[in-house]
């Protein structure tokens, strides 16, 4: 059996309670060394075969799990963050479906997530944003002609953007070309829950030049919009004029 699962965005123990469980009792443990704090490998037995997937390729790691399954071993494959979001774990059920290999997936808290808590913010804040949109910048990898930063900063809500740090000067131009104004307020989040966490508020305009300063260069997460400003309305399900399923309205 493969067990995918999200590591959580760094924190040792920001790890699901079934995560850290499936980790402790794996024979094999794959996991992208490159991203997911090497601190979680404490939860691992002591006689665990580990492997560090950053500099491996999807057949070197396919015939590690193929390998572990002849031995009747339990694997885990443990990915940064959510593994539904740019895991690259698709290709990897794919070829064990034609290996008649099983697997299920332990879903993690994502980075952007872990960015919201770092920047103590509410994406979703009433009359702000009620929408946000999870992207990246396109670089060596292709984004879809339709997914374009420019078209999606049309929307004008809340967007986190993976895997754009080292692109900024694009990304900037992109979210003004797209609607963005160079004065809205943005941040960007730099190993989000680890140790060395950092958050670094700047606009759309300046996002470049703070990365630059502070020098950040990967690793981190960049959020835009109004839900890091000040005003926004209050939410309805607290206000005491507003009647729900669970209460009445007291005036």
């Amino acid at each position: 059996m493969i067990h995918f699962i999200g590591a959580g965005p760094g924190a040792q123990d920001l790890i699901t309670v079934r995560g850290a469980r499936l980790l402790g009792e794996a024979d094999v443990v794959i996991y992208a060394g490159s991203l997911v704090n090497p601190a979680l490998l404490e939860y691992k037995k002591e006689d665990c075969k580990v492997y560090d997937s950053a500099g491996m390729t999807l057949e070197e790691v396919l015939a590690v799990m193929e390998q572990a399954e002849r031995a009747g071993e339990e694997t885990v494959r443990l990915h940064t963050g959510d593994p539904s979001l740019y895991g690259a774990i698709r290709e990897q059920m794919d070829a064990l479906d034609k290996l008649g290999i099983f697997y299920d997936v332990t879903p993690g808290v994502s980075a952007f997530s872990g960015a919201a808590a770092a920047l103590q913010a509410e994406y979703t804040l009433p009359d702000v944003s009620q929408s946000v949109i999870i992207t990246r910048m396109a670089g060596r990898t292709p984004v879809p002609e339709g997914e374009r930063l420019r078209k999606m900063a049309g929307h004008g809500c809340t967007m986190v953007l993976f895997l754009s740090t080292g692109l900024l000067e694009e990304v900037e131009r992109e979210l003004m070309d797209g609607g963005y104004g160079p004065d809205t307020p943005a941040a960007i989040v730099y190993k989000a829950t680890w140790p060395e966490e950092r958050v670094y508020r700047c606009t759309v305009s300046t996002l470049a030049e703070t990365a630059r300063k502070n020098r950040v260069t990967k690793t981190a997460l960049i959020t835009i919009g109004g839900f890091l400003g000040k005003e926004y309305e209050r939410s309805k399900l607290y206000d005491p004029a507003f009647s729900h399923g669970c209460r009445e309205a007291s005036r």
